[in-house]
């Protein structure tokens, strides 16, 4: 179990003011299951101490990273793009459940699972990185944390205890989501918030 959690809003390596980055996240925002099961962990959210919430508009799983986007060839980018799409087309859309929540070391989260259908999209556009810039320049490790969505962030290192006392006080909810495409999108984290716009989406079958 966390012990202490910790601010996430720390400037890891290579990330500063105004600078983006490109990735490929799945988002819910469309599905109305996605909103009602944000609206039931709102509340609780809200009595949570030292927590930045994630804004229903921001929900997202994180998939795959490319690069920064300072360091990446527009070419380049459209090339991966198109990979991707013709691999992810490969691929059946699928169900998954979120939830229920629980508080982790830098964010309160929801578990997403099966977690091998995400695996396989995660391998499609690793795949298609690997096509444009070769199978030895792919961003990021193949293994893979626990596919989540991030309710709310961390912004001041505290006990867990008293947290998990908190949430625990709140029913816990689930929901059953289909996973149709991934996105592509250039991401900041300026003001403690994942902002991003949309590029591009590949779809699944």
């Amino acid at each position: 179990m966390t012990e202490e959690v910790r601010d996430h809003w720390y400037w890891r390596p290579g990330w500063r003011p105004g600078r983006s980055f490109y990735t490929w996240h799945v988002t819910f925002t469309d599905q109305p299951a996605a909103a009602r099961l944000f609206s039931s962990y709102r509340p609780v959210i809200g009595r949570l101490p030292g927590i930045t919430p994630v804004p229903l508009e921001w929900l997202h799983l994180t998939m795959q990273g490319v690069g920064f986007s300072d360091r990446v060839d527009h070419r380049e980018l459209d090339r991966i793009v198109g990979a991707a799409r013709e691999r992810c087309a490969r691929l059946d859309r699928f169900e998954v459940t979120i939830g229920p929540a629980k508080v982790d070391a830098e964010t309160v989260q929801m578990p997403v699972r099966p977690a091998e259908p995400l695996r396989l999209v995660r391998r499609a556009l690793r795949d298609a990185i690997g096509d444009v810039w070769g199978p030895d320049s792919i961003p990021e490790t193949p293994e893979w944390a626990r596919p989540h969505v991030s309710l709310g962030y961390w912004n001041t290192a505290q006990p867990a205890a008293p947290l998990i006392d908190v949430l625990a006080e709140s029913e816990e909810q689930t929901a059953e989501l289909t996973v149709r495409a991934v996105s592509l999108i250039d991401l900041n984290r300026d003001h403690q918030m994942y902002q991003w716009t949309e590029l591009a989406a590949a779809a699944l079958r």
